[in-house]
């Protein structure tokens, strides 16, 4: 079961967490969400697309100008008030790692904290537990919050990932997270070479036989980027690929920029696996 707060999501089958940016200098999006309209506008379109849940961000991941905690604050709460009101249904999650900004963003009715550095600051499980809210693990390899990884080497990439998020997860559920709120995500491309990357998912199953539920976040990043070397506008079917494969091996949360793409993938893995049924079932049966 996974279930955020007081919403409880399908227990079979891949889920999706659709991105908003409320950023300027997003290293996809560029900027196109980030007026307060545009992001309003944007969560309407990924709702209605079938986003389970949606995750608002007020600050790029790769390195930049600083963006005071004040201002981060500002750019999250004012999309989590105005959408918690347009789909109270839908599962908010704010990406961010700083303990005061996901504070405020459960104050004004977020349901998840969408921690995707690695637990730079332990103290910010506290905070979605004061709340009952739910808490992604995250590996980052110990890199320090919007780096760029250099030359790091693991012994082996994949038992480091599943140690540290194990870990994550129990400190979590340590600290008054619901154990059936915690997702973990191995981070691809945080603290890790696109070897790396590539290795991690390859060994999804790995990840899924720890019991925890797995988020990939693979959208256009850029080890799919160096496969095909090609930019992130042209990223969209590596990261389709990339998708269908951890979907096969059982992760169920895929952070997207492109929701409706990402459901047909899903939900062709999901049928084949037996997971699903035919949306309609006409061939060889006139």
């Amino acid at each position: 079961m996974i279930r955020f707060r007081d919403k409880q999501l399908p227990e079979t089958g891949g889920l999706l967490m659709a991105i908003v940016n409320r950023t300027p200098d997003s290293f996809f999006d560029r900027g196109r969400t980030y007026g307060l309209q545009a992001a309003l506008d944007r969560v309407d379109e990924v709702v209605a697309q079938g986003a389970h849940i949606v995750d608002v961000g007020g600050v790029k991941a790769a390195p930049g100008e600083e963006v005071p905690v004040a201002e981060e604050v500002r750019r999250v709460v004012e999309v989590v008030e105005a959408v918690r009101d347009r789909h109270p249904g839908v599962v908010l999650s704010v990406d961010t790692y700083v303990p005061e900004v996901a504070d405020a963003a459960c104050a004004a009715g977020a349901d998840l904290v969408n921690d995707a550095w690695g637990a730079p600051h332990p103290e910010t499980a506290a905070v979605a537990a004061s709340y009952g809210a739910g808490l992604v693990c995250t590996h980052a390899g110990g890199a320090a919050p919007r780096t760029r990884p250099h030359r790091v080497e693991y012994d082996d990439v994949v038992a480091h990932v599943v140690d540290t998020l194990t870990g994550l997860a129990e400190a979590a559920v340590a600290a008054g997270v619901p154990r059936e709120s915690v997702l973990i995500d191995p981070g691809h491309d945080f603290g890790k070479s696109s070897r790396h990357s590539l290795q991690v998912t390859a060994r999804t199953d790995a990840l899924v036989a720890t019991g925890w539920p797995v988020l990939m976040a693979l959208s256009r990043k850029d080890f799919v980027g160096e496969v095909l070397d090609l930019p992130p506008d042209d990223r969209l079917e590596g990261t389709l690929a990339a998708t269908a494969l951890c979907a096969w091996q059982g992760a169920r949360v895929f952070r997207c920029h492109d929701v409706v793409a990402t459901a047909r993938v899903l939900a062709v893995v999901d049928a084949v696996a037996g997971r699903r049924d035919l949306a309609v079932g006409k061939r060889g049966l006139a």
